[in-house]
């Protein structure tokens, strides 16, 4: 075992040396500079990535590798540079699926011991993206051009990710350098970079372009001319322990307490206080375990969810908040850091997606906390390499926690049930807990009626028995539009007083913007016109440009409003002769490429569509408009809440 500089206690445990190596390659500057000159390098980090399992980008990703770091070289390849400084190149940040371009370790004239993250980039030009956040532009990449983060954001959002959870930066006083190099960049495009809206990131990591080497290497210079004196920083750093900073537990507290959102009541407080106890029993025995929390819609799962993060990251607990929707994740962190985008970065590495789980190593996480977990997925698609997100998410943690309600479950591919969890709970030998009172019944949405509940799955003939429920007494504003255009209006009223209020819709209508095919998305007799949520906006629910669109179920659920209005297609339509609802998946959009509703059997298509607009029915916390395609459905809702 290598001997780790000052400060602190350094014994590694087994489990830490057992970690994944997260280096795909490391090696002296003078090793690096002769790998470059013989044109090997490429070769030696693509064949360390299959090592390592890692989903690279073939042969774009070779291709960059090969033309930037010639120019990295000759940065690099300076006199005054030691020749055994370490040099690291595409370092697989733990706990995350990204990689850190470039590193330089080593030690300035002081004998400080200096980490430069560089953020390689072969844009030639980019334009501004004026933004609330201020880190976005827009530039040609991947074929097309696409608003992506700016690379002195991301470089410091990865020296960020760095320091609030490596431990032996702290203890051994190991600076953060972050820097962006962009070497093919255009001088007469570098006022779009520089624009001051970005210039808070551009302080805390400077930007070099294609004329600006000697600059570049003036400026590694000052950090990084010496090996330093307490051996290979990377790693100790990739091989140190993991966990949440001090100034990550106190950012998020702060943040937490600061908002009315995230108050616990009721039954909320009584999971809380299982999920701490059965926390502090796997710390102590280290056995596996998984809790299982079962909730409707408004039920405070969310919010448990948030209480319980804050205060594991407050013991020092390695535990993140999973959504496989980015919408919740996204919305959470506005509510938290009030757009302020150096808040976000400090935060964001705490909410994550699912996707990437399968590659981090079992029981790496103290604890995973997974809120709408009935949306987890069992099939590969797309660039991820996972096989079963329930397997995935119960492997990498010491504790699981569970949040879901199968009854929103709203495509085929949506796994997440009781049952699944049981059978990888048995496979990898994880206890289950799934007790009476982990269950969350009040409603704190719908003017906290769970008679709203009632009635929507009475009306969506979800139950058995018919319930009568007297919606006046709910105190709950639930209206059915004729027009929806006049729905339109009537929420627009209800959104002026404070930007909560949106539209939503089903299935049933197809992308026509996205694919080319019109101005619009959804149009219907009446003269109504819009389109989907734009693609790519995160925000939708407080976007205040975002109110003449439609919000998508991905994009709603997890979210609430103050009111919500649902535009019902003709996959759902009443017949009065049975007097049954009727489910229809021919109507499905056939741009839908992810919910298969259209190509599963009828029971189950049945079941997606019902569970679709039961979501999208409950999201509004004071009242909610409907608008109906089918007249007959529309009469039906009406008698149901005793509207005519």
């Amino acid at each position: 075992m290598r001997k780790m500089g000052k400060g602190g206690d350094f014994c590694i445990s087994l489990c830490l040396l057992a970690r994944k190596n997260m280096i795909v390659y490391e090696d002296s500057k003078r090793s690096f500079v002769e790998d470059v000159k013989t044109n090997c390098i490429a070769d030696k980090i693509a064949d360390k990535i299959r090592e390592h399992g890692i989903n690279a980008g073939q042969e774009r990703e070779y291709i960059s590798w090969q033309n930037s770091l010639q120019f990295m070289r000759n940065v690099v390849d300076d006199r005054e540079i030691d020749d055994d400084v370490r040099i690291a190149i595409e370092y697989n940040i733990p706990l995350t699926s990204k990689r850190v371009d470039f590193i330089i370790c080593g030690a300035d004239s002081n004998n400080q011991d200096n980490v430069v993250i560089v953020e390689l980039k072969q844009w030639q030009k980019a334009e501004v993206v004026a933004d609330d956040k201020h880190y976005c532009v827009k530039t040609f990449v991947g074929g097309n051009d696409r608003i992506v983060c700016h690379p002195s954001y991301q470089a410091y959002s990865y020296a960020c990710f760095i320091k609030n959870y490596s431990q032996t930066v702290l203890d051994n006083g190991i600076n953060l350098v972050p820097c962006a190099y962009l070497h093919n960049y255009d001088p007469q495009f570098k006022q779009n970079l520089s624009n001051p809206i970005y210039s808070e990131w551009i302080n805390e990591a400077p930007l070099f372009i294609r004329n600006e080497a000697k600059t570049f290497s003036d400026f590694i210079k000052k950090f990084v001319s010496r090996k330093s004196s307490n051996g290979d920083l990377l790693y100790i750093i990739d091989h140190g322990r993991l966990r949440p900073s001090k100034a990550l537990q106190d950012s998020l507290t702060s943040m937490v307490k600061g908002s009315h959102e995230f108050m616990l009541l009721d039954e909320q407080a009584v999971c809380y206080d299982m999920c701490l106890k059965t926390m502090a029993k796997c710390k102590e025995d280290g056995k596996k375990r998984t809790i299982v929390i079962q909730g409707g819609p408004g039920t405070g799962k969310s919010v448990l969810a948030i209480n319980l993060l804050m205060e594991f990251i407050n013991k020092g607990l390695n535990a993140t908040y999973v959504t496989k929707n980015s919408a919740p994740r996204e919305a959470f962190l506005h509510i938290l850091t009030k757009s302020d985008a150096k808040k976000l970065v400090n935060i964001k590495q705490l909410f994550r997606s699912p996707f990437g789980l399968a590659q981090i190593p079992n029981n790496t996480y103290d604890c995973l906390i997974v809120d709408e977990a009935h949306r987890l997925v069992d099939k590969m698609y797309g660039d991820w390499d996972g096989k079963n997100q329930v397997k995935e998410c119960i492997s990498a943690s010491l504790l699981s926690i569970f949040l879901l309600d199968e009854d929103q479950a709203i495509t085929s591919k949506d796994i997440g049930s009781v049952r699944e969890i049981q059978k990888w709970c048995k496979d990898l030998n994880s206890t289950l807990k799934m007790p009476e009172e982990a269950k969350l019944v009040s409603q704190f949405r719908c003017n906290g009626s769970d008679a709203y509940i009632q009635f929507i799955d009475d009306c969506l003939q979800r139950t058995e028995e018919s319930v009568h429920v007297d919606l006046k007494e709910l105190n709950f504003d639930f209206r059915v539009f004729d027009s929806a255009v006049e729905l339109r209006e009537a929420l627009r009223e209800k959104n002026a007083i404070n930007n909560k209020s949106r539209m939503a819709a089903g299935y049933c209508y197809d992308w026509d913007v996205k694919k080319g095919r019109g101005d619009y998305d959804i149009i219907l007799p009446d003269g109504f016109k819009a389109k989907w949520n734009l693609a790519g906006d995160k925000i939708f629910a407080i976007n205040p440009n975002s109110f003449e669109q439609v919000g998508c179920i991905h994009t709603v659920q997890g979210l609430e409003f103050d009111y919500v209005g649902v535009l019902i297609g003709q996959d759902l339509r009443y017949d009065p002769s049975s007097g049954r609802i009727i489910t229809d998946k021919s109507k499905i959009s056939k741009d839908d490429k992810t919910s298969g509703i259209r190509t599963s059997d009828d029971v189950q298509a049945r079941r997606l569509i019902l569970n679709t607009y039961k979501t999208l029915l409950t999201r509004g916390q004071k009242g909610c408009y409907v608008y109906c395609e089918d007249k007959a459905l529309s009469d039906y809702l009406k008698r149901k809440a005793g509207l005519v």
